[in-house]
């Protein structure tokens, strides 16, 4: 009887929700992107730079809008990792390398780069072509993970990048005012990874949780969203991605070109 009383107990204890946390991470970062590219003034010539389907151009309504890809992902890469199954990038204004953007220097007021730099072999060519092509007192905004799956395969060469990686090279690339936010903390990349278990398991391992320890897992992400509630600084060990933004300088002398390029 008490045995009974216990499971029953356990049971609606046990029928919470799923906690929420660790799914904020696109939405998070989506947020930050509307806000940052509604903020910049009007008129503005801006290049998404490896823009893919051109998700973000809903924020860009007020600017003159230019996109960039190499369009050759097509949403099946090589049928490893994550992958989109589709992928439309028909509405691509320059086909071409990233680190090549035929476009005259100083041609672009704002560079967006988002969620890109993971899938190129060399990210910092890619850099230093945005030096060139932002005019001084452009804006650089982009974002890249922390760390990440594999996706997109075969186009990624990186699961991420650190603050050090932007703090390294966007001041010798010409860049100043670098701002960096972490989208999320430790505990917050650890349970959107726990949210992931089903699907990987069923994909992988050919199972899936049992009731018993989908509740595990439940409990475990009880404790997540409390740690993050709490949380003080764990961003510096694990986040999502970063969040960049960054001022062009004009170069000494010329004022115009890169020096180590």
């Amino acid at each position: 009887m008490i045995k009974r009383l216990f499971r029953r107990v356990a049971g609606k204890a046990f029928s919470r929700p799923t906690p929420s946390v660790g799914t904020k991470n696109a939405s998070t970062r989506e947020q930050w992107l509307e806000t940052t590219l509604s903020g910049l003034p009007a008129g503005w010539r801006l290049l998404d730079a490896g823009a893919g389907e051109c998700q973000f151009r809903k924020f860009c309504q007020h600017l003159q809008y230019v996109s960039q890809d190499f369009s050759q992902y097509t949403g099946a890469g090589d049928n490893a990792g994550l992958q989109t199954g589709v992928w439309d990038t028909s509405r691509i204004d320059i086909v071409c390398d990233i680190s090549d953007i035929p476009e005259p220097d100083q041609s672009f007021d704002a560079i967006l780069c988002t969620e890109v730099l993971e899938h190129l072999p060399e990210p910092v060519l890619a850099l230093k072509e945005f030096s060139r092509l932002l005019r001084p007192g452009g804006r650089l905004i982009l974002t890249a993970p922390f760390s990440s799956l594999t996706h997109f395969s075969p186009y990624h060469f990186a699961t991420g990048f650190n603050r050090y990686f932007y703090l390294h090279h966007l001041p010798r690339l010409g860049f100043s005012d670098v701002v960096i936010e972490e989208n999320g903390n430790f505990f917050e990349f650890v349970a959107q990874e726990l949210h992931r278990v089903n699907e990987c398991a069923t994909r992988y391992a050919g199972q899936r949780l049992n009731g018993r320890e989908e509740r595990a897992v439940n409990v475990l992400l009880a404790a997540l969203d409390r740690f993050s509630a709490s949380d003080t600084g764990s961003k510096e060990l694990l986040n999502f991605d970063l969040q960049v933004t960054a001022i062009r300088q004009p170069d000494p002398l010329s004022g115009a070109h890169v020096q180590d390029r």
